[in-house]
């Protein structure tokens, strides 16, 4: 069994193609690009072969055969062993079935949203939803294209959610900006602004506001 629990999203996908068939890592790395999984987990050449070796390291994988194409290199054929197919499902069923913490940046960047004026942080969640638009135009653009020449769309269901998080999220930004402007996002418990610490003259804006409508 692994020595260590692994972590590396990458070596989930090695993981899952080799228990599908045997591959080379080219193949590994083409079938990757063709299902669309770079795009929700980074890929490239020197890290492939870091996880190859750490994966061979462990005993989850081992050399199956050697194969010569043409005049292509030497190109070695890898397969999963049985604890690599144990931890890979283990692994697996954790992923769908535990919600975990995520780390985002976006949800760091609002932790401190405060350190701008309300002026300038509508602009930057407004330059946020014209690429939050951009991405889903491409998204969805993508995902057709993939439909259309054949792939089955249970490959392409982590697009499909990455889709609904954008969407869900400019619709969420897009009320943000909304509250911002209108005075209406969330007031620290004395009543008053959680700007006014940083931003005291928007604080006093927005009392005068008040008195307006009162």
């Amino acid at each position: 069994m692994t020595k260590r629990k692994l972590s590396n999203l990458l070596a989930l996908a090695v993981l899952s193609l080799l228990t599908e068939r045997p591959m080379h890592p080219y193949e590994v790395s083409a079938v990757m690009r063709q299902r669309g999984l770079a795009d929700s987990i980074k890929l490239n050449y020197g890290s492939l072969y870091s996880v190859i070796d750490m994966l061979l390291r462990e005993e989850l994988i081992v050399p199956q055969e050697t194969q010569r194409e043409g005049r292509h290199p030497e190109r070695t054929v890898y397969t999963t062993t049985e604890a690599g197919r144990t931890e890979f499902f283990r692994w697996l069923r954790s992923l769908i079935n535990t919600p975990a913490t995520e780390y985002l940046q976006f949800a760091a960047g609002l932790s401190f949203l405060v350190h701008f004026s309300p002026t300038e942080a509508t602009g930057l969640l407004e330059e946020r939803t014209q690429r939050l638009l951009e991405k889903i135009r491409a998204k969805r653009a993508a995902i057709d294209e993939q439909l259309q020449h054949g792939l089955d769309r249970i490959f392409l269901v982590e697009d499909e959610y990455a889709l609904m998080l954008q969407e869900a999220e400019l619709a969420w930004v897009q009320r943000l900006i909304r509250e911002i402007q209108d005075g209406t996002l969330t007031v620290f418990k004395d009543g008053q602004l959680g700007w006014k610490v940083l931003h005291p003259e928007f604080a006093l804006t927005y009392s005068e506001a008040e008195m307006e409508e009162q």
